[in-house]
């Protein structure tokens, strides 16, 4: 099975990049969904962020938009929380690529923020980088969201920039296209390059 870890800052269309991995019959884990899952499952990743970050955690819930509040405006503190969740989505990805291996899949992708942080990227057998122009991460942050100009891009400036994904990705797509059904078939013409390959 081919494991590809795609990163990139948000707002980039990493999205699209793992529907053309489904299209191709590849299976997709999108490590912000695992983080969440894992804040109603496991109970020591939720008590630990609520010793980090006082007050974020009421009645036994993470108060997202709280934490998202404190951590986006201090990259100290994002870097903090980073530390601390990685091993936690770090072991259940894995388990989960285990999964996809054992029923036979060819193809896999991990989605990480953090890819190369967290260590998940040593997993991979390639890493891709997605990007676009700040002003268009912008725009679909605030309508992914409900967020205003201001919240979105404290939130594109609170992560690494590009250059820190282009010194560590073995290979870049930028989605600069106008219409994402173009960039969807960028992608899958991409992953069916890296198949091939490997074949």
């Amino acid at each position: 099975m081919l494991t590809v870890g795609i990163t990139g800052p948000t707002g980039a269309g990493k999205t699209t990049a793992l529907r053309a991995v489904e299209a191709l019959g590849g299976a997709v884990f999108d490590c912000d969904a695992v983080y969440k899952e894992l804040l109603g499952t496991d109970a020591d990743m939720l008590a630990a962020i609520d010793a980090l970050f006082p007050g974020v955690v009421k009645d036994g819930i993470l108060d997202r938009r709280e934490l998202a509040g404190r951590v986006f405006s201090d990259p100290a503190a994002l870097r903090e929380l980073s530390g601390l969740t990685h091993p936690h989505v770090l072991r259940e990805v894995k388990k989960r690529l285990e999964g996809a291996e054992r029923a036979g899949r060819s193809i896999a992708a991990v989605d990480a923020i953090g890819l190369f942080e967290s260590g998940l990227s040593e997993t991979c057998d390639v890493t891709v980088f997605v990007t676009a122009p700040e002003s268009a991460r912008a725009e679909r942050i605030m309508a992914r969201d409900g967020i205003s100009h201001g919240d979105a891009l404290a939130r594109i400036r609170a992560q690494n920039g590009d250059a820190y994904f282009r010194a560590r990705a073995d290979h870049e797509l930028v989605n600069s296209f106008s219409d994402s059904v173009e960039f969807y078939q960028s992608c899958l013409n991409f992953f069916r390059r890296l198949l091939n390959e490997r074949a």
